[in-house]
C-alpha cells in the first residue's frame, strides 16, 4: 500500500476556495521534479456520477477517455498535469454505497450487519489506494469535496484518518485549504474561522500537516505565527494562497511559497532537483503579453454559469496563448437570439462557437446564430449539439428541407437529419447510456480539419446519444457541407466542414476535453488562427 505516497486535500470555512487548483498546482510542481503524479476527487453527494446533474447545479460534466462522467475538477487535473484521468479518479458517495450494497446483495459480507464503519469507510479506503497500488505513481493526491463539518463528508474524513494510520505517517499527509477573511471595517485579517475549521478536523482525529490559506491580502508574519500556534502546524507549513489573475499563476505562487518542498520534506522524499517549469513560464508570458485580440461569441443555454462550459473557456485560453492572442469570450444566451436580434447580437463578434447541451430550450436561437455566421462568412465552430444544429440549419436553409430537425427535438419530423442510434432507441434510463469516452475518427484530406491535426487518425471524447443521419449525406456533400471525419468502424459522421467559408467546422465530439496547457487542442488553435486571419482581411 505504501509504494505510493498519499496526499489528502481537505477544505474548510467555505466551499469554492479552489481545492482542485491547489491540488493541480502541487501535482504540477511534483511532476516538474520528475515524479509520477495522479489526482483523484472524492465527492460527498449521493449521485452515482455527475452524468445526470444539471450544469447549473454542478458546472460541466467532464468525460474521460474510458467514458467516465466526472466532476469538472478532473479537467483541471488533466490541464495542469497533461496526463489523462479515468473512472478511478472520481468517486462519489453514491458510487461507494452502490458498490457496498451490491456486495451485500451478493453475500460478500457473509450475513454481517453492514455499517458505515467499517464497511463504507473500508470501501472509501479501497478507492483511495486503488491508483497507488498500480505501481504507476509516486504520489496520489486525493481531493475531498465539500467542506469539513458537512454531515455528508464525515465518512470520508474518517476514512482519511484511518488511511493515515494504515500507511504510516511518512507515507501520508493532509493539506487543509482554508480562508483568511479580511474585514475592511476593522482593517484586519481574521484567523478565527481557520482555527474553528482545524478544530473540527482535530475532533475527527486528523491533525493537518500543512495549511494553505486563501486570502485577498498577504499574510504578515504575526498572522502566520498565530495560525501555526493555534492550529498546531510548523510556521513554514503555513502557506499563503493569494487571489491570482489566472489559475495558471497558482503553480508559480505555490512554488514561491515552497509548498512542494514542504510536502517532499514531510514525506521524506528527495527535494534536491528544482522543478523544471520554464515551459510553464513561457506559456504565462504568452498569455499575459498577447499581440492580437479577438472577440468570440459563445452561444449556449447555460451561459449564466460559465462553469457549465469550463473546458471550452480553458481551451480558448490555451489556444490563445499558443497564438499570442487574447480571446475575449462573450457569453450569449441562445434563448435571446432571434431573427430580429441576431445581427445586433453577433455583428461585433470575430468568431462564434455554438456550445453543446441537451434538450430543446434555446435550440432555435442556436440555429439562427449559425445561419447568420454562415451567410456572413464569420468563422464558426460547433461542438456536439452545436454541430447538430449546424446540420439542421444547413438542411433547412440550403437543402430546402424546411421541417428538418433532430429527432431529439421533434420525433415526427419528416426529415430527421439527426437521429437516435439504433441501439439506443429502447433505453429509458439516462444515466450512463450515451456514446461516452474516446472513439476513433478518420480525418479526410484535403480539409481544414486535416490541416489542423496534421494526421489522419485521431481519437476524441464523446458524450451524446444522437448522430448524423447518413441517408442524407450525399445531399449535404453535393450542396457543400462535407463529412471530413468519420468513425472507421461505424461510419458515423464525426466532423462536418464547409470548405468555401473562412472557417465552418462542426464536431460530434468534445475537443475541449483534450486541450491542456502544454498541448492546446489543434481545432481550437486552427479556429482562433482563422478568426485572427479573417479579422485582418
Amino acid at each position: 500500500m505504501a509504494s505510493a505516497k498519499y496526499i489528502f486535500v481537505t477544505g474548510g470555512v467555505t466551499s469554492s476556495l479552489g481545492k482542485g487548483i491547489i491540488a493541480s498546482s502541487l501535482g504540477n510542481l511534483l511532476q516538474a521534479r520528475g515524479y509520477r503524479v495522479t489526482i483523484q476527487k472524492f465527492d460527498p453527494y449521493i449521485n452515482v456520477d455527475p452524468g445526470t446533474l444539471n450544469p447549473y447545479e454542478h458546472g460541466e460534466c467532464y468525460v474521460t477517455d474510458d467514458g467516465a462522467e466526472t466532476d469538472l475538477d478532473l479537467g483541471h487535473y488533466e490541464r495542469f498535469l497533461n496526463t489523462p484521468t479515468s473512472q478511478a479518479n472520481n468517486v462519489t458517495t453514491g458510487r461507494i454505497y452502490y458498490d457496498v450494497i451490491t456486495k451485500e446483495r451478493r453475500g460478500d459480507y457473509l450475513g454481517k450487519t453492514v455499517q458505515v464503519i467499517p464497511h463504507i469507510t473500508d470501501e472509501i479506503k479501497r478507492n483511495f489506494f486503488r491508483l497507488g497500488e498500480t505501481g504507476d505513481y509516486d504520489f496520489v493526491i486525493t481531493e475531498i469535496g465539500g467542506c469539513v463539518g458537512d454531515i455528508e463528508s464525515l465518512p470520508f474524513i474518517e476514512a482519511v484518518r484511518q488511511a493515515r494510520w494504515d500507511v504510516g505517517e511518512n507515507n501520508c499527509l493532509v493539506i487543509h485549504l482554508t480562508l483568511i477573511p479580511y474585514l475592511k471595517a476593522a482593517k484586519e485579517l481574521k484567523t478565527k474561522p481557520t482555527q474553528h475549521s482545524v478544530k473540527q478536523l482535530l475532533e475527527a482525529g486528523i491533525q493537518p500537516d500543512i495549511l494553505v490559506c486563501r486570502s485577498e491580502k498577504s499574510l504578515p508574519n504575526d498572522i502566520r505565527k498565530k495560525l501555526a500556534l493555534f492550529c498546531n502546524v510548523q510556521l513554514n507549513s503555513v502557506i499563503e494562497a493569494l487571489d491570482a489573475d489566472t489559475i495558471y499563476d497558482v503553480p508559480l505562487l505555490m512554488r514561491k511559497e515552497k509548498l512542494d518542498e514542504r510536502v517532499l520534506t514531510k514525506l521524506r522524499m528527495p527535494s534536491k532537483d528544482q522543478p523544471e517549469i520554464d515551459d510553464w513560464r513561457k506559456f504565462l508570458g504568452k498569455l499575459k503579453n498577447p499581440t492580437n485580440e479577438v472577440n468570440i461569441g459563445l452561444v449556449g443555454k447555460y451561459v449564466e454559469l460559465p462553469d457549465a462550459y469550463k473546458s471550452i473557456a480553458e481551451a480558448f485560453i490555451h489556444a490563445g496563448a499558443h497564438l499570442e492572442c487574447k480571446v475575449n469570450v462573450h457569453w450569449i444566451s441562445s434563448e435571446s437570439v432571434t431573427n430580429k436580434s441576431v445581427h445586433r447580437t453577433l455583428r461585433d463578434m470575430d468568431g462564434v462557437l455554438v456550445a453543446p447541451g441537451f434538450g430543446e430550450r434555446g435550440i432555435e436561437g442556436k440555429i439562427e446564430a449559425i445561419r447568420y455566421v454562415r451567410e456572413n462568412n464569420i468563422p464558426f465552430f460547433g461542438i456536439c449539439l452545436g454541430m447538430q444544429c449546424a446540420v439542421v440549419e444547413f438542411a433547412r436553409n440550403v437543402l430546402g428541407l424546411s421541417e428538418a430537425a433532430s429527432t431529439e427535438l421533434n420525433a415526427n419530423t419528416p426529415d430527421p437529419v439527426i437521429g437516435l442510434m439504433e441501439d439506443q432507441k429502447n433505453i429509458e434510463d439516462y444515466g450512463g447510456t450515451m456514446r461516452l469516452g474516446a472513439y476513433d475518427c478518420k480525418v479526410k484530406k484535403p480539409s481544414k480539419v486535416y490541416n489542423a491535426y496534421g494526421v489522419v487518425n485521431v481519437a476524441e471524447r464523446h458524450r451524446h446519444r444522437y448522430e448524423f443521419n447518413n441517408e442524407y449525406l450525399k445531399d449535404f456533400e453535393k450542396a457543400g457541407m462535407k463529412a471530413v471525419g468519420v468513425n472507421p468502424e461505424s461510419n458515423l459522421v464525426e466532423i462536418v466542414e464547409i470548405s468555401d467559408h473562412p472557417y465552418f467546422v462542426g464536431t460530434q465530439f468534445h475537443p475541449e476535453l483534450k486541450s491542456t496547457v502544454m498541448n492546446p487542442h489543434p481545432l481550437f488553435v486552427s479556429f482562433i488562427g482563422a478568426v485572427v486571419k479573417n479579422k485582418k482581411n
